[in-house]
């Protein structure tokens, strides 16, 4: 099993914000988090240490670039440049960012929805007894 790891730290108006992408053979998986100010080296590192095995990763989605076979070092080198140069994060980590946004949304929508079923319940439970106390005494 091959497992790899890149964090991408950058600006986004008006917090620092981290993504997490995660490969696993064949599948991506990502997690964005919100660190607020600029983290230092040494705070990013102490987050991955006590954070990680706690970050919610989306559903991992195929990741048809993977399939590559192994690379010459020397294009390796340059391909660590080149994405340390670029700020970005990809397209692949972009949609599975969304994918979990609206699962996320969709959960959200079920437990208030819920939460509101069962207030309203409740309110009716205590409409019911206030009426049996009101007729109790006659």
């Amino acid at each position: 099993m091959y497992v790899s790891v890149k964090l991408t730290v950058f600006f986004e108006k008006p917090f620092w914000v981290g993504v997490f992408e995660r490969y696993e053979d064949d599948l991506l998986s990502v997690c964005k988090v919100v660190f607020g100010s600029e983290p230092k080296d040494y705070e990013v590192y102490e987050f991955l240490l006590k954070e990680y095995y706690c970050l919610n990763f989306s559903n991992p989605i195929l990741n048809e670039e993977s399939k590559k076979t192994k690379l010459n070092p020397k294009k390796l080198q340059r391909n660590i440049k080149k994405e340390t140069q670029n700020k970005k994060i990809g397209t692949k980590s972009q949609l599975a960012m969304k994918l979990q946004q609206e699962t996320n949304k969709t959960e959200r929508k079920k437990k208030s929805k819920e939460q509101k079923y069962q207030e309203k319940e409740k309110q009716f439970e205590l409409k019911q007894q206030k009426k049996k106390q009101k007729h109790r005494g006659h």
